[in-house]
C-alpha cells in the first residue's frame, strides 16, 4: 500500500496568516480614519481663513485708520457660524497698525490668526 502525504495547511500556519490579515486591515481601518480626520480639519481651516481673511479685507475697504483695540465677530462659512477676534496694536511706526484676525472654534481655541498692517489713509 502507498501511503500519501497529506497537504494543506496546518492549523497553526492558517492561525498566522490570519493574524496578519488581520493586524493589516486594522492597520488600514486606522490610517484611513486619519485621512478622514485630516480633511474635516482641513476644510475647516480653510473656512476659518475665509472668515478672516473678510473681515481683514473688509476693514482695507473700509480706508479707515483702525482704532486701538479689540472687537469681536462673527461669519458663516459652509454651514456653519464661526466667532472670531479683531484685535488692533500699535506699532513703532505711528503711520500703521497692525491688525490680528482671531477664528475661534465652538470651545474658545484658536483655529486660525491671520494678521495684516494698515496705514493710514
Amino acid at each position: 500500500m502507498i501511503r500519501r502525504e497529506a497537504r494543506g495547511f496546518t492549523l497553526i500556519e492558517v492561525l498566522v496568516a490570519l493574524a496578519i490579515v488581520a493586524i493589516t486591515l486594522g492597520a488600514g481601518i486606522k490610517a484611513a480614519g486619519s485621512l478622514t480626520n485630516g480633511t474635516a480639519r482641513l476644510a475647516e481651516v480653510t473656512s476659518a481663513q475665509w472668515c478672516a481673511d473678510n473681515q481683514l479685507t473688509s476693514l482695507k475697504l473700509a480706508h479707515r485708520y483702525p482704532d486701538i483695540g479689540e472687537s469681536i465677530f462673527t461669519c458663516d462659512q459652509l454651514g456653519r457660524t464661526y466667532a472670531g477676534k479683531l484685535v488692533v496694536k500699535t506699532t513703532p511706526n505711528p503711520n500703521f497698525r497692525r491688525v490680528d484676525a482671531q477664528v475661534l472654534d465652538d470651545n474658545g481655541v484658536t483655529i486660525l490668526l491671520l494678521s495684516t498692517i494698515l496705514g493710514r489713509s
